[in-house]
């Protein structure tokens, strides 16, 4: 496949006909037919021929096409990591057994370290 620059601007056609234009490429350096590819990957010659002009087809074909191309490194790449799901709540578990013990401030009542309050004295008049 042709890689662009604006690969993330690509609309849903776009990409049909982009995926579908290097699959045509692989099956011609692969020395194939439609009709042996469509044979080799046991599906319709509609099929592949839909998966070549972007006209679109289900999954399973597309990846049956795929694996008899020898293109194999295209599923891996979409594929998810290997690597097993964490759940927010694991990770959060994680966290707090590996940072610091947390410590409240505490405030003295001693009488010199307070500030002193300023109080307004009363004259007299009305109360």
């Amino acid at each position: 496949m042709n890689k662009s620059p604006n690969t993330a601007r690509h609309s849903t056609e776009e990409w049909l006909q982009e995926i579908g234009t290097g699959l045509r490429d692989r099956r011609i350096r692969a020395d194939l037919t439609q009709e042996d590819l469509a044979r080799r990957a046991g599906i319709s010659v509609g099929s592949v021929k839909h998966l070549e002009t972007g006209a679109g087809a289900n999954l399973t074909s597309l990846v049956k096409v795929v694996r008899v191309l020898g293109a194999e490194d295209w599923l891996a790449a979409l594929s998810p990591t290997a690597q097993p799901a964490i759940s927010p709540m694991q990770l959060l578990r994680a966290q707090r057994r590996t940072a610091p013990a947390r410590q409240r401030v505490r405030r003295s009542h001693s009488p010199k370290d307070q500030a002193p309050v300023a109080r307004r004295e009363r004259g007299p008049g009305p109360r």
